[in-house]
Formats: structure tokens, C-alpha cells, sequence
């Protein structure tokens, strides 16, 4: 991502305002439908929603937790349980939606469990191979790389310091294109209980990141 993409993002936090979502449209699932022949004892169709939806979770794992390890430990424990739910398994959400709240209820755990041994500077960190921090292909010089890194440690930790559910939410709404009905299926909220952590979000965000526009 280049410092103009960075910009953009910044951008879009500050200018970000609640918006009324659409209903999704109706349409087949079909991850839920891969799902369903994981039910039916079949393995390939596991492996393809595995290679599918691996780094999309290890992503949002690792925004939340903000430890790549941890995210990718975490990751596993997500598809390990999705795998061992494969005979009670019900498509009465998209599949994206339910994966998504697993992963959301594991990381609010560790969130909250009291064995963190992280301090806030690490939220600066990342692995070198972590795809949030993939460059464009055209190289930037040192200097833009520097200005680059720390725009972008700013964003992060301007989001990891929200509280716990508006970060998800953001992480869900801007990362991960999720609408606002999914979002309160993995939260376990109203459609309007997920706009006002957004708008709450957003508003801090604004504030935070207004010097970056």
C-alpha cells in the first residue's frame, strides 16, 4: 500500500459517517454450501473454505489481538471449531457471518482473560510477512517508507484503542465489507446498536486521526 492508499484510509475514518445499510441481497451461500458437504464427510470442501477464508481471520484476529502469533494460534482454534461444529452445522446465516463471530468471541477472550503479555508499544509491531503491511508493487524510498510506517502505525493503534466491540465493529464495517446485519449477528446486537458503535467509532477516529488529511 502506498502513502497515497494510507491517506485514503486515513481519510476515510475522518470523513466516515453513519450510513444506512442495505439488506443483503438474496442470493446462494456458497461457503455455506461447501460447509454442508464438510457435513456430508467431505474433506476437499473444508481444505477450499480453509485456503479461502484463512487470512481474511488471521487479519481481523490480528487487528484485535494486535500479536501475529497469537492471531494465527487463534486462527486455528476458529477453523478447528468450525470443523468440529460440521455435523450441527445449520446455514441460517451466511457463512462468513458465523465464522466471523467465532473468531470475534475467541479474540474478546483473550482480550479479556488476564494473560496479555503485551504493552502498547507493540502495537507498532508487526510480522514482516503480515499482509496488512504488503508494499505496492512500485518501491517507495526510505523516507517514504518511514512516512508510510508511521501513518500506518497511527491508524492501527488510533483503532486498537477503541474499546473492545467498536473496534470489531470497524474492523467488520471497513476491513471486511460486512453489512450492518451481519455485524449484529456477530455481535449479538440490534442493526442500530451496531450503528451507534460505529458512529461512536468513527467520531473518535475522526478526532484522532484529523491530522493525517
Amino acid at each position: 500500500m502506498e502513502e497515497t492508499a494510507m491517506n485514503r484510509m486515513a481519510e476515510s475514518f475522518v470523513g466516515q459517517r453513519s450510513q444506512t445499510g442495505g439488506a443483503a441481497s438474496p442470493g446462494a451461500d456458497l461457503d455455506a454450501t461447501l460447509m454442508l458437504q464438510v457435513k456430508d464427510g467431505d474433506g476437499s470442501s473444508f481444505g477450499l473454505l480453509l485456503e479461502k477464508h484463512r487470512n481474511p481471520v488471521i487479519n481481523f484476529l490480528f487487528r484485535m489481538v494486535q500479536d501475529r502469533s497469537v492471531a494465527e494460534e487463534l486462527a486455528q482454534e476458529v477453523f478447528l471449531r468450525v470443523f468440529r461444529s460440521r455435523e450441527s452445522y445449520v446455514p441460517t446465516a451466511k457463512f462468513t457471518t458465523w465464522l466471523f463471530r467465532i473468531a470475534m468471541h475467541l479474540a474478546l477472550n483473550w482480550l479479556r482473560d488476564g494473560k496479555k503479555e503485551r504493552s502498547q508499544e507493540r502495537l507498532d509491531d508487526a510480522a514482516p510477512n503480515s499482509p496488512a503491511m504488503q508494499l505496492a508493487d512500485r518501491k517507495p524510498n526510505v523516507e517514504q517508507s518511514m512516512v508510510y510506517a508511521t501513518r500506518l502505525a497511527e491508524v492501527r493503534q488510533a483503532i486498537a484503542l477503541l474499546p473492545e466491540k467498536q473496534r470489531a465493529a470497524v474492523l467488520m464495517h471497513k476491513y471486511d465489507e460486512m453489512e450492518y446485519s451481519q455485524i449484529a449477528i456477530v455481535l449479538s446486537c440490534s442493526e442500530s446498536a451496531v450503528k451507534s458503535l460505529l458512529f461512536r467509532a468513527y467520531e473518535t477516529l475522526r478526532a484522532r486521526l484529523s491530522h493525517m488529511v
